[in-house]
């Protein structure tokens, strides 16, 4: 029988996907597909799956198990129809127990390969359309080569990604020193002493089982001193999200896991200096990043109506001469023309994690107010890099992720 933890969601794991895993008995690698209104897209992640798994590890026993936030599509009939018995490969579908979110969904992966002592477990989103069964190769194959956590190393089209751009890899490198290029990217690898790691933790009833996920998962490891690299997946496209439209919620959790986790280990963040290479293995598969649209105006007037709302907190907040320029943008009247200093966003990024940390309650309001911040820097990402191609963007943002590190003073300034 399966031993369930304490607390209020004991467990993610449902009695119908307990009962299925007993039967199972054991594998070798699980394959978690953490899903939410997913119809169109998942069963082309489920078949390239499982055409990697039998490509490339066809002596392992292994499980595909779609881990489901209660979707009211058709996303759980759509995973259940598709046929990959021809592999010789378990699939479960299921819905998770627990805090909505996708960190809950990977829980119950992490239970699943836990009970099952499995060797290896892969992640991988479940809107994803560029994925190939090269992905779950080179996802996978460092567990085997003596690697703990595997991040992955995508080319991304320039203005994707852009919560991961402005603050989680520059925060990644510039506090704990190192060169993980996508630590909130989705798609991962990890062993079995790492999942065990991550079930032993008190975190599945905070923010962590939401979006808070990845960062949280990257950061763990680096902290706890597992042995990371980095996996080539070529490019990858999924459904993008406007970042002036859809990424609120997302930006609160990760952002908010991001300097939750800086007050937890600032006693680690504190003493490291600079930043190393980490490795980055196997070829590049996949596609081209394809090219999408992106709404300037839209992130300059969610901009201004948030210095309407906040502009008062800004300026208890920032620097003097960081709201001068904040006030400057507010009266720019020519998009074209709308460019925020790197250095303004690299204080702003450090002032609020200060703020944040010295605040004793309501954090999560003082995260709201930085929203608008964010979208006006996306804004002026929009202008800076226009006529740039994918690579010269990508040293654009190894330039201003150096700023990060080279500022990292000032912050150490202001924290305590």
């Amino acid at each position: 029988m399966i031993v369930l933890p304490r607390a209020r969601f004991s467990t993610a794991l449902r009695e119908d996907a307990r009962k299925k895993i007993e039967q199972l008995g054991y594998a070798d690698i699980v394959v978690g597909i953490p899903a939410y209104y997913s119809q169109f897209t998942i069963a082309h992640v489920i078949e390239q799956v499982a055409k990697g798994l039998e490509r490339y590890f066809s002596d392992k026993k292994c499980l595909i198990f779609i881990s489901d936030g209660g979707s009211t599509d058709d996303t759980r009939e759509v995973a259940q129809e598709v046929d990959i018995s021809k592999y010789n490969i378990e699939k479960i579908v299921t819905i998770y127990r627990g805090i909505p979110g996708k960190g809950s969904a990977l829980r119950a992966v992490f239970e699943a390969a836990e009970f099952l002592r499995a060797e290896a477990v892969a992640t991988f989103d479940s809107d994803l359309k560029s994925i190939t069964p090269e992905w779950v190769k080179n996802i996978i194959q460092p567990i085997y080569q003596g690697y703990d956590y595997v991040c992955p190393f995508y080319k991304r089209y320039k203005y994707d990604g852009t919560i991961t751009n402005t603050i989680a890899y520059n925060l990644t490198r510039a506090l704990y020193g190192m060169k993980i290029r996508q630590p909130i990217g989705g798609d991962f690898g990890m062993s079995r002493k790492l999942i065990k790691d991550y079930l032993d933790k008190d975190v599945w009833e905070t923010d962590v089982a939401k979006f808070g996920i990845d960062i949280w998962m990257t950061t763990t490891a680096i902290v706890d001193g597992y042995k990371i690299c980095q996996a080539r997946l070529g490019a990858k496209i999924h459904q993008e999200k406007d970042p002036g439209k859809d990424l609120s919620h997302m930006y609160r959790e990760v952002v908010g896991t991001i300097f939750k986790l800086m007050e937890q280990y600032d006693h680690y963040w504190k003493k490291i200096k600079g930043s190393k290479d980490v490795p980055i293995l196997g070829d590049f598969v996949g596609a081209e990043p394809e090219p999408f649209d992106i709404d300037q105006h839209g992130l300059i007037e969610y901009f201004k109506i948030g210095y309407n709302n906040f502009g008062g907190v800004w300026r208890s907040i920032l620097e003097e001469k960081d709201f001068k320029v904040i006030e400057k943008l507010f009266m720019e009247e020519e998009p074209e023309k709308f460019i925020m200093p790197v250095e303004t966003w690299v204080r702003i990024v450090y002032r609020y994690a200060d703020y944040f940390h010295q605040t004793p309650r309501q954090k999560f309001k003082i995260l709201d107010t930085m929203i608008p911040l964010y979208n006006a820097r996306v804004a002026s990402l929009v202008n800076e890099l226009k006529d740039m191609n994918d690579d010269q963007a990508e040293e654009y943002f190894n330039w201003q992720a150096e700023m990060f590190e080279n500022m990292k003073d000032y912050l150490l300034k202001i924290w305590d």
